[in-house]
């Protein structure tokens, strides 16, 4: 009798240690799924302001800054500024914002490495003004919107694809109503790169939440 009993409470312990476990596995698998839904609808909001039709005639367009390895600008960057002088030389009045200051490992700021990029490709240095102050996309639009002639109405934002939805959200922020000029993002940092940024929109929701 007492052996019975003593297998009956065995059972029963292992039967409630098998519920428990199966409820952690449940609540394990629905956090997962949450955080894949929540990061596909990330994905989604990045790429939907990537595919758009970009205006012509714009007043002013401001170049998002990005790594320079010494004075030679990363991919990411070349390719913001062939996207911005491609854009320039359809646009002849467009004028050109640089953003970017001088970081760890960077002998020029990335405001200097985009107007000599855009100076090689033929657009004149009266077209380019330099805010080479900021150290990040804050800052970048903070400081750019400054330097805006006041007779200037239309802009556009250019950096990377993976990087527009945040920034044209930040510009809205700060009063500016940017549509974006996008340029491709180098297809090496392509993981890296949208990874960094869906923690980077989180951050953004979130230091905007406890703003409010």
């Amino acid at each position: 009798m007492v052996e019975y009993k003593r297998f009956t409470i065995f059972v029963e312990n292992w039967l409630g240690a098998m519920k428990k476990r199966k409820s952690i596995l449940i609540y394990i698998r629905l956090a997962i799924l949450i955080i894949f839904i929540y990061f596909a609808f990330l994905h989604f909001k990045i790429r939907e302001h990537t595919n758009i039709d970009v205006a012509n005639h714009a007043d002013y367009i401001i170049i998002l800054g990005a790594r320079v390895k010494g004075e030679v600008p990363s991919l990411s960057l070349q390719y913001r500024i062939d996207t911005a002088a491609s854009y320039m030389k359809k646009n002849k009045k467009t004028i050109a914002i640089a953003s970017g200051g001088q970081g760890t490992g960077e002998d020029i700021s990335e405001a200097e490495s985009i107007k000599r990029g855009l100076l090689q490709q033929g657009i004149d240095e009266s077209r380019i003004l330099l805010e080479d102050k900021s150290t990040d996309t804050v800052e970048n639009i903070r400081y750019s919107k400054i330097l805006i002639p006041k007779h200037l109405r239309t802009g556009l934002l250019v950096t990377n694809d993976f990087h527009l939805y945040r920034a044209k959200s930040i510009a809205r922020d700060q009063g500016l109503n940017l549509e974006g000029l996008p340029a491709d993002t180098p297809a090496i940092a392509i993981p890296k790169s949208y990874s960094r940024e869906y923690l980077a929109v989180t951050k953004y929701y979130l230091v905007k939440l406890f703003q409010n």
